[in-house]
């Protein structure tokens, strides 16, 4: 069981020690600010003469380059010469110049320094693996390939990375290496079992009769099944265009079926991001040559109804085999690369791509036309001086948008592609807690507290009032990489005059929750600007214990420091999945008040402190008194001691679960820095447990 909630708060703290920065008036001081970008495009240049051979020896002054027909500047330019002859069969060390290359996630490629060239005369090619629409016996046929290429055919220039796609992200088993041990035992190690989107699924007269009842057309779920495809290798094309040079993606699948018009969005964005990528795809249909029965072959229950008898079944399946194939030959026609289809040794599709990767430029300059409009530009590239010889180019690339200018898929995707990326972005400043309390024996109630300085989030005017746009954005993964738990909130808060006023002085907290069981965690969380696009993330690993195993000491959960409770009613935002909680789930929601976590911990001497925690005694029919008091420490001194509470009662539950509550003056402590210290004590068991966090009084 899982649940999740989330309340949005905008926090109106009168403590000015929670205000991230100093916010003033913009004085003029009558110099004036110029602003200005420049854009590096980069295009690799394949020149060949009439028997098709690799030109050598050209310079910059030999090339003519225009950008929907207005001259450009070459800034940037280099010759990759790739030698065409095999490697040995005999394994030796790597070709000069390819260092070790350092382990990275496996959710990116290592990119290039700025301004230099990583791989020179070096061949790119990506193994791409599509684990989720292929058969166990077409996953068998594409590894075996791909083992006898990479034993056999590899040359010295080449290089050879591992992607692989399993219905649940792309995954990078191997950046690019020409160490072909590693990347034969890699494959070897891969895991082959059955596909999630090959089977009988189609909805359609040659779909198998089951007898099964009536459910949800599967044909809807063929459509975001597709979409998930493509949207992969979309994915693996960005990844690769962090890389100057040219770049064979070689795309292991069992066909491609498009639904009609319904991903036709889908795949032009995955072609638009290959071209831009400079990434041609090489499909290669695992299959091979196959000769299908009419009605289909055991490996499928047979049609029902008329359509099996009239031809129509028969048709239907043949019909969709060839679209499947078709959707193989857009990809490699539209981004320069070559389907092989109907071919039984898929080492060939391999070789091809490998062989279409001769000499060639690269060719870099600075756009003169610097609008981020994201429309299509037109590229021409010529030889001088009665030069002839055949060119082989990107024609063209789209330009780049502006936040404002994306479509509603397009911030989407920007979220995704930022949830997926190795290292954190940082344009927001985020700050975070989490904390966790035992619901029953097995689960526990996990609060996550995000807070973001108000002035770095832009005002939006609209319908006559000020509004803040935020999304979130994060997922909660165990220990083997799984997502276990995952949150995404689209937020349009409205402001009063004096809050948006008061936004540049004051954070934003946002607050969610998980039910987890006992292990080891990781979460990613990450809130965007609605306004401005700009992200920031924050990434953490965390455990929750297993309190059920707590023997020594006394079992308690985190304990929360806040300075504010609010009504539940009160709040900015509630999201509807939040409404019917209980507080039995939540425990910071008592009797309609809500309290706070104070992410940052800094306090204002003029405003009360709250501390709660829980304590369970677990498998007793009766429980005993507690002791717990509060100490804050300056230094090694002790600063104040509260006064000792004691508990008897515990709530009706399996757990005896005791609430610890605390309301504290701070007037009693100076300003400065403190350990704050929670003391919990059974004089009948003689147990006791301690929890310590650092915080900050300030006037």
């Amino acid at each position: 069981m899982r649940r999740v909630c989330a309340t949005f708060l905008l926090l109106l703290l009168a403590a000015a020690s929670q205000q991230v920065g100093e916010n003033t008036t913009a004085r003029s001081t009558g110099a004036a600010t110029f602003q200005t970008s420049t854009q590096l495009v980069v295009e690799t240049v394949s020149v060949k003469d009439k028997s098709g051979t690799p030109v050598e020896g050209l310079t910059a002054k030999d090339f003519t380059v225009t950008e929907d027909g207005a001259p450009e500047t070459i800034r940037f330019f280099e010759f990759e010469r790739l030698p065409e002859a095999p490697r040995s069969s005999d394994v030796g060390p790597p070709a000069p110049g390819v260092a070790a290359l350092a382990k990275l996630p496996k959710t990116r490629i290592a990119p290039e320094p700025p301004g230099s060239v990583k791989y020179r005369d070096r061949r790119l090619l990506a193994l791409y693996f599509d684990m989720s629409a292929m058969p166990v016996g077409d996953q068998l046929r594409a590894l075996t390939a791909a083992q006898k290429f990479i034993r056999t055919q590899l040359t010295p220039a080449d290089l050879v990375c591992l992607l692989m796609y399993d219905g649940g992200g792309v995954q990078v088993l191997e950046d690019f290496t020409d160490d072909r041990d590693r990347l034969e035992s890699i494959i070897a190690t891969m895991i082959v079992g059955e596909d999630q989107n090959s089977g009988d699924t189609t909805g359609d007269a040659s779909s198998a009769d089951t007898g099964a009842a009536f459910g949800q057309d599967d044909a809807e779920f063929n459509i975001f099944n597709t979409d998930r495809q493509l949207s992969a290798l979309q994915t693996a094309a960005k990844m690769l265009g962090m890389l100057s040079e040219k770049k064979a993606l070689i795309y292991f699948a069992s066909g491609l079926r498009l639904n009609g018009v319904d991903n036709q969005a889908q795949l032009h964005a995955t072609i638009n991001a290959a071209v831009r990528a400079g990434v041609s795809f090489w499909p290669i249909d695992a299959r091979g040559l196959t000769a299908q029965a009419p009605l289909g072959d055991a490996t499928r229950g047979s049609a029902g109804g008329i359509a099996m008898y009239n031809g129509q079944a028969g048709m239907t399946m043949m019909s969709a085999f060839e679209r499947s194939q078709d959707t193989l030959w857009a990809l490699a026609t539209d981004t320069g690369g070559k389907a092989l289809i109907d071919y039984n040794d898929l080492t060939r599709g391999m070789a091809q791509a490998q062989q279409a990767l001769s000499s060639y430029y690269i060719i870099g300059y600075y756009t003169s036309n610097a609008s981020l409009d994201g429309k299509f530009r037109r590229i021409r590239i010529s030889l001088n001086d009665g030069l002839t010889a055949s060119l082989d180019y990107r024609q063209g690339y789209y330009a780049g948008k502006r936040f404002g200018k994306f479509t509603p898929a397009e911030k989407e995707r920007q979220l995704e592609d930022a949830l997926m990326l190795g290292d954190p972005v940082t344009e927001l400043t985020i700050a975070m807690e989490l904390d966790y309390f035992q619901l029953n024996r097995a689960e526990y109630f996990v609060p996550l507290a995000v807070k973001i300085p108000g002035r770095e989030l832009a005002l939006a005017k609209r319908g006559g009032a000020e509004h803040t746009l935020l999304d979130f954005i994060g997922e909660i993964k165990d220990e083997y990489g799984t997502t276990v738990s995952n949150v995404r909130d689209k937020i349009d808060v409205k402001l009063s005059d004096s809050t948006a006023m008061e936004l540049a002085q004051r954070p934003i907290q946002y607050d969610t929750g998980f039910t987890l069981l006992p292990g080891k965690y990781k979460v990613k969380f990450l809130a965007r600007d609605a306004e401005t696009g700009r992200i920031g993330t924050y990434e953490t690993p965390f455990v929750i214990p297993n309190l059920n195993k707590e023997e020594k000491r006394i079992a308690i959960s985190s304990v929360v420091l806040s300075s504010q409770r609010v009504d539940r009613k009160d709040a900015l935002y509630n999201a509807a999945k939040d409404k019917g909680l209980s507080e039995s789930v939540n425990p910071l929601v008592q009797e309609g008040q809500k309290l706070i976590p104070s992410v940052t911990r800094v306090f204002r001497r003029n405003r009360d402190l709250y501390v709660y925690l829980q304590a369970y005694e677990q498998g007793v029919d009766t429980v005993e008194p507690l002791v717990a008091f509060v100490t804050f420490y300056r230094g090694q001194a002790k600063a104040f001691e509260t006064a000792p509470i004691q508990v008897a009662d515990a709530l009706r539950n399996r757990l005896k679960t005791m609430p610890l509550k605390f309301d504290l003056a701070l007037t009693k402590l100076s300003q400065g820095e403190y350990t704050c210290q929670v003391t919990v004590l059974n004089p009948a068991s003689e147990k006791a447990a301690f929890w310590q966090a650092p915080i900050v009084v300030v006037p």
